[in-house]
């Protein structure tokens, strides 16, 4: 006689599981992010590293954000124009462009675009280490793997990730002047003269506290990834890496995005 549960259970079963399973990620997940953050705060303070981490971040992510922003702002400025001409008004085409830039794509597509170019490397570059046994080389040599791996691209992404954001603000606001001065015709004395009547120091500091929120997340979650890299049930070795890099990007953009929502709610 089977000793299992009634058939008309496993659904259930199943569903209990995950549920638990999902707790204890979310566990594991706010365990170390407090073990990350509290270590940012103590000494000693690995400043060489967190330049390193700023240049890699930061600074080789310019390009990327750049080319977005171009874009973004271009494309924005000439859906928007075309909607504005039927409500009779495109002179505020400058407000519109900088307010959808300042509080929502800027620090959204920075932090996607970031979340793929460094965030994947920094699950990756973490995850190579924790299966060829250096973190558990670092310990041998009583060096904190978190103070000296995580910590550094944490306190990195929270200086990066609102000057990318401001970055690519202003080269989409560039981005939509073209497209609305140069190549539609509006008049630029008017373009700028609506975007600074309307963009308030509330909605630049907005997109600055999404950015920071971003950042945290998107550090937190690739390193992460990263390091459990060995508790992957999928499997070790490369396997598990690509797993946990493929995981690290795919959450850290569903939680962007997440969150994202809940700071609109909050800063509306």
């Amino acid at each position: 006689m089977s000793s299992g549960p009634p058939v008309v259970l496993e659904p259930a079963a199943y569903a209990g599981r995950r549920t638990l399973a999902l707790l204890r990620e979310m566990g594991r997940i706010g365990v170390f992010a407090v073990q990350a953050s509290y270590r940012v705060a103590t000494r000693p303070w690995k400043l060489g590293r967190v330049v390193d981490q700023v240049h890699f971040i930061g600074m080789k992510s310019l390009f990327i954000v750049g080319l977005t922003a171009l874009f973004t702002g271009m494309v924005l400025g000439l859906q928007l124009y075309y909607v504005l001409v039927k409500l009779g008004s495109e002179t505020v085409l400058g407000a519109a462009v900088a307010l959808a830039l300042v509080r929502e794509l800027g620090p959204v597509l920075t932090a996607l675009m970031v979340t793929g170019r460094a965030g994947s490397s920094m699950a990756a570059e973490i995850g190579v280490m924790r299966i060829s046994e250096q973190i558990d080389a670092l310990d041998t040599m009583d060096i904190d793997p978190i103070k000296f791996l995580v910590s550094p691209r944490l306190l990195a992404s929270l200086i990066s990730f609102p000057l990318l954001t401001a970055f690519f603000d202003c080269v989409g606001i560039f981005g939509g002047y073209l497209t609305g001065v140069v190549l539609l015709g509006v008049n630029s004395g008017i373009f700028f003269n609506h975007m600074g009547m309307k963009v308030e120091m509330q909605d630049v500091s907005g997109g600055f506290i999404k950015s920071l929120v971003f950042g945290a997340i998107v550090s937190i979650i690739c390193c992460y990834q990263g390091y459990m890299t060995h508790l992957r049930r999928e499997g070790f070795g490369a396997r598990g890496v690509s797993y946990s890099t493929t995981t690290a990007v795919v959450m850290s953009s569903v939680l962007v995005l997440a969150a994202d929502y809940v700071l609109t709610s909050f800063l509306l």
